[in-house]
């Protein structure tokens, strides 16, 4: 039986992943202590992996599918096929920033200013990657967490640290001096399997549920009945992806109107919409939009 094996992000995506791919009609449980989640797909296995990780499996083979940071398929330089870019507020609220940051009190404005001097980071092949590119020799360390603490004591003289809004960063003393990357979560394929029919069709599957489901986000239906009179009024009110749809009630002169809008202008739409004539207005949820 073929099988596809699907590499689940353990940590900060976690959560999202599993919630994402639920909405796209996937549903992954995770048990106790075990890194092999159950999926209700005969012909997917799911393996839990730490994000910093998944890039390599999937370029080695060992997964077909997975998820991941960008952030961390170029710390890894792996030679994998991106699939979807999966947007931010869709798996993860903000796209993750990697910023140079420095304490407060420090004489360092620039990247160049860093010449000579000692960055700790997690990325540590990115960092060096960039720095050598722009021709600025610094020393990069491995940090195996509590990063912005090693500044304060004076262990090196810069961070390379990701953040979403920098307030742990400024709660911490640092300054941020400058924005090297942004990162979003990615779905990511290893090459030979993009390239074996049956798995190239069943990523796509997923692919397609991914994207219907990220697109439903924040969205919700709006259906309404409306007498033919109202119609252009109540038509003229309607955000919606395209046009409204209209259908006539049977054996009557009134319609109902159905579209899709953005779950956050519902409360002030809605009473517009009963002003214009629309009547037994239904708001309803979306999992999915294709």
């Amino acid at each position: 039986m073929n099988r596809l094996k699907l590499g689940i992000p353990k940590g900060s995506l976690q959560d999202a992943t599993i919630e994402i791919f639920g909405r796209a009609g996937w549903h992954i449980r995770l048990m106790d202590r075990s890194y092999f989640p159950t999926i209700d797909d005969d012909e997917i296995s799911c393996y839990l992996i730490r994000a910093q990780e998944i890039s390599r499996y999937v370029e080695s083979g060992v997964l077909d599918l997975g998820l991941t940071g960008k952030d961390w398929i170029l710390e890894n330089d792996s030679d994998v096929v991106v699939v979807e870019e999966l947007v931010y507020s869709k798996v993860s609220r903000r796209p993750a920033r990697w910023v140079l940051a420095v304490p407060e009190d420090s004489s360092i404005r620039t990247l160049q200013d860093m010449g000579g001097k000692r960055v700790a980071t997690e990325l540590v092949n990115f960092t060096r990657r960039l720095f050598s590119k722009l021709g600025i020799p610094v020393e990069v360390e491995f940090s195996w967490g509590a990063t912005e603490a090693k500044v304060l004591e004076g262990l090196a003289d810069a961070v390379v640290e990701v953040t979403e809004t920098g307030s742990t960063l400024r709660a911490n003393g640092l300054r941020v001096v400058e924005e090297l990357m942004t990162s979003v979560p990615q779905l990511i394929a290893n090459r030979s399997a993009w390239e074996d029919p049956w798995k190239r069709r069943k990523i796509e599957q997923i692919h397609l549920l991914l994207n219907g489901a990220m697109a439903a986000y924040k969205k919700v239906g709006l259906k309404m009945n409306v007498a033919r009179e109202d119609i252009p009024r109540v038509v003229e009110v309607l955000p919606s992806l395209k046009a409204p749809t209209i259908s006539q009630l049977y054996g009557q002169d009134w319609f109902a109107i159905e579209t899709i809008v953005d779950e956050d202008v519902v409360r002030e739409l809605v009473p517009r919409l009963q002003e214009a004539g629309a009547q037994g207005i239904i708001e309803y949820s979306l999992n999915k939009v294709i």
